[in-house]
């Protein structure tokens, strides 16, 4: 047999081990997110603030600017700090320590500055948004857990529909896989969400499907605001952290843009101390 005619073979085999891969790691790893989300107070202020540093980390790695250790010092450090203030509820100093910080990574960044600021600025948004919508005692466990599963199901509706179906790519210039089936299938997943939370009784059922397509659509829009980056920079994967997955802001990305776009929206309807009403009760 020719190498030609292994080579689809091949290629399907290792799109096959991929999947399993992913599979097994979101198996181990949701759990265990859930846990501690559920957990709330310290437990996931540590969580979230950990993994933005790694965003950051990140980021500074795409952009070639791992090896400044000003630039990187400094926002690991106001990140932590921002952190620390958020675990003891503190958001009086959280909101200052992380703009703080942005001054002086960009001040560092010299040449670079634009892309550091905006890497330092995307992991404290991440960091602080997690932290917001969660702190609403009675319904940020809720909140959170839309926020959640409206980016799995659009990740997954998404895989799913734009594998089997195929078709019209939707930006091919900065994803070349993702499809327009691909992302109205996420998008229908993602409704399928909200419908779930409105017949168990968390909100009402058109102010949630309005919520979750509003996610939805931000979520995918963060997937391929990380797809330009990378492709800005000749970066495949953010790093190989996550097994099947690559890096923290592979996986990530669409929440990222999903849960700061939540906090925002619940700020407005229920002020710093109720993020998660005003995200679930209309």
């Amino acid at each position: 047999m020719s190498d030609n005619s292994r080579a689809p073979a091949a290629a399907g085999d290792s799109g096959t081990r991929n999947l399993v891969t992913r599979a097994v790691t979101a198996l181990v790893l949701a759990p265990l997110a859930i846990g501690i989300l559920y957990a709330g107070g310290w437990f996931w202020a540590v969580l979230v603030t950990a993994v933005s540093i790694g965003i950051y980390i990140e980021w500074l790695m795409i952009v070639g600017a791992r090896h400044d250790l000003r630039v990187l010092g400094a926002g690991v450090g106001a990140l932590a700090i921002t952190g620390l203030c958020l675990g003891f509820e503190r958001y009086d100093g959280a909101l200052p320590f992380a703009l703080l910080g942005l001054v002086v990574v960009g001040y560092l960044g010299g040449e670079q500055r634009r892309w550091t600021a905006s890497g330092y600025g995307y992991a404290a948004a991440a960091l602080l948004a997690s932290v917001l919508v969660r702190a609403d005692a009675e319904w940020g466990f809720a909140a959170l857990m839309l926020v959640l599963l409206v980016v799995w199901a659009a990740d997954i509706g998404g895989y799913f529909a734009g594998r089997g179906l195929g078709g019209p790519k939707l930006w091919p210039r900065v994803s070349p896989k993702k499809t327009w089936a691909g992302a109205i299938g996420g998008f229908v997943l993602g409704l399928c969400v909200a419908s779930g939370f409105a017949v168990l009784g968390y909100g009402n059922w058109g102010p949630l499907l309005a919520l979750a397509a509003l996610l939805s659509v931000v979520s995918q829009l963060g997937d391929l605001f990380e797809s330009a980056v990378k492709r800005r920079f000749g970066v495949k994967d953010s790093s190989q952290i996550i097994p099947g997955h690559g890096g923290l802001m592979d996986r990530l990305d669409g929440y990222v843009a999903a849960v700061v776009a939540a906090a925002l929206f619940g700020v407005a309807r229920g002020g710093i101390d109720g993020v998660g009403r005003g995200l679930m009760m209309w």
